[in-house]
């Protein structure tokens, strides 16, 4: 009850920018959006920086991910790593309504939510959601289209360790098995474009995991849209 209610207050309280300081602002003001968000060409199927003109990494063209797109807004690096955690495990969860706004400003974010049927966060534990208060992803969902976001039909089944704690190549066996649907799902998911949608992606396990269950269930399309891609 106190995080949601702290949820509420932040978002309607002025602030100063959390880099700059500048008040009263938003949690980062458009002076250091501007220095910070900087478009970079991604592989599109997995969101790692590219040389611009190529389309896809070389890891994907050998082994095509079960995404059909994957976007990221920014790097994991300075000074998104800290803002992030900030967000996610500190005082700062009224900064969904900002940073939905950075990633539906990202160039083919808009047009991705435009075009899908709906957008499902990637989903907690109830032990994780208790202990941070809310779900960052879907937070993040629905500031970028409340009335397509839908938390009900992707569940986590188990709780496990944070990916960025794993060594890659524990990463797959840590999300195996971790997600499942709700009863009746697979018959809203038949035929639909989804976007599936998280904070922070690192070696894009999770994403994956969670796309071959919705393919599983009829999905034809699958966005990953991330605000944050690690290198």
């Amino acid at each position: 009850m106190f995080r949601a209610l702290l949820h509420r207050l932040s978002a309607a309280l002025p602030g100063q920018c959390a880099l700059c300081h500048a008040w009263p602002a938003s949690p980062v003001c458009p002076a250091c959006m501007a220095r910070f968000v900087q478009p970079r060409s991604r592989c599109k199927l997995c969101a790692l920086p590219l040389p611009a003109g190529l389309e896809r990494c070389g890891a994907c063209i050998k082994d095509a991910p079960p995404l059909d797109r994957c976007l990221a807004v920014v790097s994991y690096e300075y000074p998104w790593s800290g803002l992030i955690a900030r967000y996610k495990f500190g005082t700062s969860p009224g900064w969904s309504a900002a940073l939905g706004r950075l990633m539906r400003d990202s160039p083919g974010v808009a047009a991705a939510v435009d075009a899908a049927d709906l957008l499902l966060p990637l989903p907690l534990s109830p032990q994780r959601l208790r202990e941070r208060g809310f779900n960052q992803a879907l937070e993040l969902a629905r500031q970028l289209a409340p009335g397509k976001t839908r938390a009900d039909l992707l569940l986590r089944l188990r709780d496990t360790p944070a990916q960025s704690s794993l060594p890659l190549s524990r990463r797959l066996r840590n999300v195996q098995d971790a997600f499942g649907l709700a009863t009746g799902a697979p018959d809203v998911l038949q035929g639909r474009s989804l976007v599936l949608v998280d904070d922070v992606m690192t070696s894009g396990a999770t994403l994956h995991a969670a796309a071959r269950l919705l393919r599983t269930a009829g999905a034809t399309h699958i966005t990953g849209l991330v605000l944050a891609r690690t290198e």
